[in-house]
């Protein structure tokens, strides 16, 4: 029975996957859109990786366009129904 009940755990987790996926790279994408201005103009001489863009975005919310913005707000509801 608990084999049952681990199996059909992991086709639940394994089918919602390829859908959080989709919507993470949708997200990406977004971010890629809207917030490239507002990197180049916010966050010009920080490398990318390790987070560091986001942090710096992050720590400028007030000057982001209304666009990245909701970019990033999208990402963090991802990111919180994980």
């Amino acid at each position: 029975m608990k084999i049952i009940r681990t199996a059909i755990q992991l086709l639940l987790v394994s089918a919602t996957l390829p859908a959080f996926a989709q919507g993470l790279e949708a997200e990406i994408q977004a971010l890629k859109t809207y917030c490239k201005p507002d990197i180049e103009r916010l966050c010009p001489n920080v490398e990318p990786g390790g987070g560091r863009i986001k942090a710096c975005l992050m720590a400028q919310k007030k000057e982001l366009t209304v666009g990245c913005a909701e970019a990033l707000q999208g990402l963090q509801k991802i990111k919180e129904s994980r």
